[in-house]
């Protein structure tokens, strides 16, 4: 409110001097009157009254103007505040869902549909830019729907004969491998238009049973899988698994659901999916470099004591009954199927790679083979240094009471870690 006379009570505004000189003069003495009267001049305004009341009135209009300008200031400031607050709290909440919406779709969690859907799409699409015939588009699709109802591999990204072939390489190899220790026979799966970008762990899961169905050791547990099953077949027993009671606190993560879904996996289902099946395997947790440069010779260490126990003796290539180990980092796994020990006492890891192309293994089925395409497989200690590895062992069979303990431990299920 605009400040008022302190004699007449009228809104004055901001011409209160001018208000108070014309039409209150007489009870204000006039500076230089020489009339003898005592002065009082606002200290605000320098405004001369003649009465010491009247000025203590003056300036408290004054100071009510002032103190009601301030406290709108400060009003203001606060709601100002407020406002920017909210605007700050909504931005975080918005960047918050669009990075869940990032990493659900990353992960294979955003509904967008499962190896069908994006089998169907690519093949769509390799058409549509003239990279595949009609007629192909619908023979591979008509072989998809089959080996979807089959819950069997259609086999048409697997290489076979690889450890074999390497077994006749490395006896011919008089370089600088001083020995090696490979895998039982491993077959190679690579990725396909189905499962390309997410489909890693399955595939790797793939190889790992490829060995298993081979040994005679694990028939039993096996006698219902006696083939390679497919991707959302291998989803579907990842799922039972849960039912029966394994890493409920996993599941959870995927709302105990796989099929039909792009979702990624990782050590802790492979394992679930290999103790439902009876057969007795550990996780082992390199949470941690353990050496130069962020990288893991411990890693190394464990994985030539895996394939040489019980394999010590002269020979420079040891061809084991070992199944290959299941390596996981952050965003990929693979497969190791053998470690080199150069003659410099170095060693270095053979793995089998999702990601390489059935062309590409097929050049290590070459029995002259003068080794560069090894490149594609070895892997030494400078080239894993990743913050952390996981890997999943297999080492035995389960009875049903083994089992059924290894089920109730799996509900706080933990991996052992490599100090």
């Amino acid at each position: 409110a605009p400040p008022e006379c302190p004699f007449c009570g009228e809104a004055a505004g901001r011409e209160l001097e001018e208000h108070v000189r014309a039409r209150h003069g007489h009870l204000l003495g006039a500076p230089g009157t020489g009339n003898g009267e005592q002065l009082y001049e606002c200290p605000m305004c320098s405004l001369t009254c003649t009465n010491i009341q009247i000025l203590e009135e003056h300036v408290d209009l004054h100071l009510e103007e002032h103190n009601f300008s301030e406290g709108t200031d400060l009003e203001l400031a606060q709601r100002l505040q407020t406002e920017e607050d909210e605007r700050q709290r909504s931005e975080e909440e918005k960047r918050e869902r669009e990075e869940f919406k990032k990493l659900q779709r990353q992960y294979g969690l955003d509904n967008s549909g499962g190896f069908k859907q994006q089998f169907l799409k690519n093949m769509e699409r390799e058409v549509d830019r003239g990279r595949m015939q009609p007629f192909e588009y619908h023979k591979r699709k008509a072989d998809m729907m089959e080996s979807l109802a089959s819950g069997i591999d259609d086999g048409k990204t697997k290489t076979s004969g690889v450890i074999e072939a390497l077994c006749k390489y490395y006896q011919n190899e008089n370089k600088d491998v001083r020995r090696v220790w490979l895998s039982a026979g491993v077959d190679h799966f690579h990725s396909s238009l189905g499962d390309r970008g997410w489909g890693c762990g399955y595939r790797n899961f793939q190889m790992l049973l490829s060995s298993l169905l081979q040994n005679s050791f694990y028939n039993d547990c096996l006698r219902d899988t006696t083939l390679i099953p497919s991707i959302p077949k291998i989803q579907s027993m990842i799922e039972d698994a849960w039912r029966e009671g394994f890493d409920p606190h996993g599941a959870s993560h995927f709302n105990n659901r796989l099929h039909g879904s792009k979702a990624w996996i990782g050590a802790c289902e492979i394992y679930s999916l290999l103790t439902s099946l009876r057969i007795k395997c550990q996780i082992i947790d390199f949470h941690k470099p353990t050496g130069p440069m962020g990288t893991h010779p411990r890693l190394f260490e464990w994985i030539l004591h895996y394939y040489s126990t019980d394999n010590e003796g002269g020979a420079k290539v040891v061809c084991t009954s070992k199944p290959p180990i299941y390596l996981q980092h952050q965003g990929h796994s693979r497969t190791v199927v053998g470690i080199e020990e150069k003659k410099n006492k170095s060693l270095c890891l053979l793995l089998f790679d999702p990601g390489c192309s059935s062309q590409q293994m097929q050049k290590l089925l070459k029995q002259n083979s003068d080794g560069t395409g090894l490149r594609l497989l070895r892997k030494f200690v400078g080239s894993l240094k990743e913050k952390q590895y996981q890997i999943v062992a297999v080492d035995g069979v389960l009875s049903l009471e083994e089992k059924a303990a290894r089920c109730r431990a799996s509900q706080v299920l933990t991996s052992e870690k490599i100090p």
